[in-house]
């Protein structure tokens, strides 16, 4: 673990990383305490051992020795190392104002302070050098394939779309007549895949993943947490927070990252995009596509 030298500041510890490094190899209660980090990693700096033995319903004790598997003497020193950073974290977050009274409300208020919230968290911990380097794969990808199932399948069809209309070939795996094992055989190591996958868990997902990093696929995933199952064998990870009150994810967050990726590749490509825009518009013009009265 990084420390600092004589007369200077300790460099900001990357929490996310340390605990993705560290997961596979942690006991079942540390990946409880692990969990909670990573949930609630703009309130770590100011959470006491008993309240996160309260939050992971473990003990202080592994609290402690979780601490101790990242590499830290204990928490009061991750804590610490976490403190440093926090402020300017915070001030950089790009939090939304909107909704942020506490009030008797209805539904529809109800469901918009969440996903405001959801946006929030997101922006908080996607790491920009990771949101960089993905759309870098995505402009220099021969093919973006695109995977998940439930809603997740809808997501996914909705960011190969986008990133066809700012020029970047994009195929959604279907999951109709074929399974995604019997289609991965068309993605080589020139393409960049893209799971996404949300608690609970898929399977065929997961397997999924697994088969096309095995086949030197770069893969990218779009998940609720950097120790996802899909995480460990992806190149890249977007943790997203979809907390809903229902018992499906909720998707703003997610849409706002898809928008986010397509919009950056057309910074990144303005000449490309624009050139595939105007054509696209001019096809679907001289074929009738829109309604004129």
């Amino acid at each position: 673990m990084p420390r600092k030298g004589k007369g200077e500041r300790e460099i900001p510890i990357d929490l996310p990383l340390l605990v993705q490094s560290a997961y596979p190899h942690l006991p079942e209660n540390q990946r409880k305490v692990a969990d909670v980090l990573l949930e609630r990693i703009r309130e770590v700096p100011f959470l006491s051992v008993i309240e996160l033995e309260d939050l992971s319903g473990t003990s202080k004790a592994t609290v402690v020795r979780l601490a101790q598997s990242l590499g830290f003497s204990g928490y009061h020193e991750l804590r610490e190392r976490l403190r440093e950073g926090a402020q300017s974290e915070i001030s950089d977050a790009g939090t939304f104002p909107l909704l942020s009274e506490e009030t008797d409300e209805e539904t529809l208020t109800t469901v918009a302070r969440q996903d405001v919230q959801n946006i929030n968290q997101t922006i908080a911990q996607i790491d920009r050098e990771v949101f960089a380097r993905v759309t870098e794969m995505f402009l220099t990808a021969s093919r973006v394939y695109t995977f998940g199932l439930g809603i997740s399948s809808l997501l996914a069809r909705v960011l190969s779309y986008s990133l066809n209309q700012v020029a970047v070939r994009s195929t959604p795996f279907a999951h109709e007549h074929e399974t995604f094992f019997e289609q991965i055989h068309q993605v080589t190591p020139a393409d960049v895949a893209v799971a996404f996958s949300f608690h609970p868990y898929s399977r065929e997902t997961i397997d999924t993943a697994h088969a096309l990093a095995a086949k030197g696929v770069p893969l990218v995933a779009v998940t609720d947490r950097v120790t996802s199952p899909v995480s460990f064998v992806s190149t890249a990870v977007l943790p997203i927070a979809s907390q809903n009150r229902l018992f499906t994810n909720s998707i703003s967050a997610i849409s706002v990252l898809i928008n986010a990726l397509a919009t950056e590749v057309a910074l990144r490509s303005k000449n490309r995009a624009t050139d595939n825009l105007r054509k696209t518009e001019d096809l679907l013009q001289q074929a009738g596509h829109y309604f004129t009265e």
